[in-house]
């Protein structure tokens, strides 16, 4: 799925953007439509993945709608070539709805098992390795996705992102069964979302949420248009960038298992945060390589300890870990969707650099997450 990810993830807004004629609004409409039915159907989405279909089985039937929402847009390539008639939306409708349902019945599975499966002494170094490994093939592959744009164009990445995605499938059933239910109600899961008690822990994961959208979807159409709709030098710079982190994020595994979770994040937000703003003065291709490699290096200190906080707070909570997974998920699409409104009608007016100030901030919500751990701690202490 990283490789899939990394063949299409930095290109699927240029994909979008040049599809509605470097129309940013109907980009982000787009995304809009797409994580806002997400943050509809999640619950009955988690429901139908931990108590009917079980989690394992759930993951691998993931799969074949992921390869599916691929083969729509693959669709939409070729009925684009026309125009913009009523065949491209209905494709584009018919991706939403199978990435949607390759979304709830497979992330809300994996973040339960992840939360299980991770050993607590080392969580951060585990999931530094598993970062590790998706950056390194960040490190290769969108190189070789942008040679394959400037020759064949989009068609032949979805079909290689079809087959790809398809073959994640087969390890997943090495997978261990494991016996949770989603026990909380429609109304239960509202409650505890509003809840006060998890305000802040809800809000750090609504930043998290909103950051993504700038750093996924705003800032591969920055560089683009910047470096002149160059797909291997948007590409090639992406690599290299990679190249620079690997060892890094394993590094900070290691540190961060010893129990300084806390202060990296805090310092690694503040720098990641201070990347976003030196972004907005960005306007050559060398700029672009020394900031993105500054800021993928600070990611990494705000990535790391985030994850491993994460699933700390989903494993404290017993047998509602699914549940617990839901809400983080409903934070998350609430950033997303908040983000993307807030984008719709301030790039009209002030430019896409201005969403970069929007990304620094939402990123420091993240520490809100630090804050919920010290009071979990007083509160030991006291007992």
């Amino acid at each position: 799925m990283g490789i899939s990810s990394a063949m299409l993830g930095l290109f699927m807004p240029i994909f979008l953007y040049e599809l509605f004629h470097f129309d940013l609004k109907w980009a982000v409409a787009y995304y809009f439509a797409d994580y806002f039915l997400y943050g509809l159907i999640v619950i009955p989405g988690a429901k139908l993945a931990v108590n009917v279909l079980g989690l394992k089985r759930s993951m691998v039937i993931s799969t074949f709608f992921g390869a599916a929402y691929y083969w729509m847009l693959f669709l939409v390539s070729n009925a684009s070539k026309g125009g913009l008639d009523a065949s491209v939306f209905i494709f584009l409708g018919l991706a939403i709805v199978f990435m949607n349902m390759q979304r709830f019945l497979y992330w809300v599975p994996l973040h339960t098992d992840m939360s299980k499966f991770t050993d607590k002494g080392n969580r951060t170094k585990e999931l530094s390795l598993l970062e590790a490994s998706l950056v390194a093939f960040n490190a290769i592959i969108p190189v070789f996705a942008g040679w394959m744009l400037m020759q064949y164009g989009y068609n032949i990445l979805f079909v290689i992102s079809i087959l790809v995605f398809l073959l994640s499938s087969v390890p997943l059933l090495s997978l261990p069964r494991t016996g949770e239910r989603y026990k909380w109600t429609y109304i239960k899961t509202f409650k505890e979302f509003f809840s006060k008690k998890r305000r802040k822990t809800l809000m750090a994961y609504a930043g998290d949420g909103a950051e993504s959208m700038v750093s996924g979807m705003i800032w591969p159409i920055f560089i683009w248009e910047l470096l002149q709709g160059n797909y291997l030098k948007v590409g090639f710079i992406s690599s290299l960038v990679a190249v620079t982190t690997v060892a890094l994020q394993l590094f900070v595994g290691r540190v961060a298992d010893s129990g300084k979770n806390d202060k990296i994040l805090k310092y690694g937000t503040a720098l990641y945060a201070l990347g976003w703003i030196v972004k907005m003065f960005i306007d050559t291709a060398f700029q672009i390589f020394v900031v993105s490699t500054y800021h993928s290096l600070t990611r990494v200190f705000t990535r790391a300890p985030f994850d491993a906080l994460n699933y700390q707070r989903a494993a404290d909570q017993g047998h509602y870990v699914d549940e617990y997974t839901v809400v983080r998920e409903m934070a998350i699409v609430s950033g997303r969707c908040l983000m993307l409104l807030v984008i719709f009608l301030l790039t009209p007016i002030f430019g896409l650099p201005a969403t970069f100030i929007l990304a620094a901030l939402s990123t420091l919500l993240m520490n809100l997450l630090i804050e919920e751990e010290d009071i979990k701690r007083e509160r030991r202490l006291v007992l």
